[in-house]
């Protein structure tokens, strides 16, 4: 499973320097910029030390939604306690998902928002989980370098697992899902409904291969009756 991590307009090339490091320590090798060339300032190769390749290899993108165009899972970390989604995975949760995910998506990404204001909810409501680090009060957030490194060391065992084959890969299942659910939403009058909204697409994030095969079985026997009912 590809696995890039993307840093969305970092300020302090430090900071990139650090993430490429935690990086290359725990085996993640891919780093997507949004809207920064701060990777490219001599303190970022500087801190990197010996993490240069990641960032001779580092690609840029305008907007985090091009940067995920090409991603079939994506999970965004954040300390906002306003952000549009209310469920929280901690990193344990977010491996268990991505251990499952593995076996039949074929990429997935984590996004780590700006130092100081994080995410815009425009850019959460872009991935299909949410995640942060259990902190205690006084210490409200953590360095960017800190946060890949929290992560990059949780999910490394991810980088030293073989999918297995006994599932068919497609990641494009929960693309699909999204859109059947927000046609069904339309066709039932009920999408100006922004907390039932905003819970089915948080949830469909958690759902494991078999589950989302199966709500897809559920779907087209919804839409079949609709559709039957409008010929009435």
């Amino acid at each position: 499973m590809r696995f890039p991590l993307i840093l969305v307009s970092p300020a302090r090339p430090e900071n990139v320097g650090a993430a490429a490091r935690a990086m290359k320590t725990m085996g993640f090798d891919e780093l997507r910029i949004v809207n920064s060339l701060a990777h490219l300032e001599p303190a970022a190769r500087w801190v990197a030390h010996g993490a240069g390749d990641i960032l001779d290899n580092v690609t840029h993108w305008d907007t985090l939604s091009a940067a995920l165009a090409d991603i079939d899972f994506s999970i965004a970390t954040t300390a906002r306690s306003r952000a549009k989604f209310r469920y929280y995975a901690t990193p344990q949760q977010v491996e268990a998902l991505l251990q499952e995910k593995q076996q039949w998506v074929k990429s997935a990404a984590l996004v780590f928002g700006r130092e100081d204001t994080g995410l815009t909810n425009e850019e959460l409501a872009l991935v299909d989980v949410l995640t942060g680090v259990p902190m205690a009060a006084d210490y409200p957030s953590l360095n960017l370098g800190q946060a890949v490194m929290v992560y990059c060391y949780q999910l490394s065992a991810l980088r030293q697992v073989t999918a297995s084959q006994e599932l068919p890969a497609d990641g494009h299942q929960l693309a699909a899902l999204r859109q059947r659910v927000e046609r069904l939403l339309d066709s039932l009058a009920v999408s100006d409904d922004q907390k039932l909204v905003d819970w089915l697409a948080q949830r469909i994030g958690l759902l494991e291969q078999r589950d989302t095969a199966m709500l897809h079985r559920l779907l087209h026997d919804v839409e079949k009756k609709l559709i039957d009912k409008k010929s009435d």
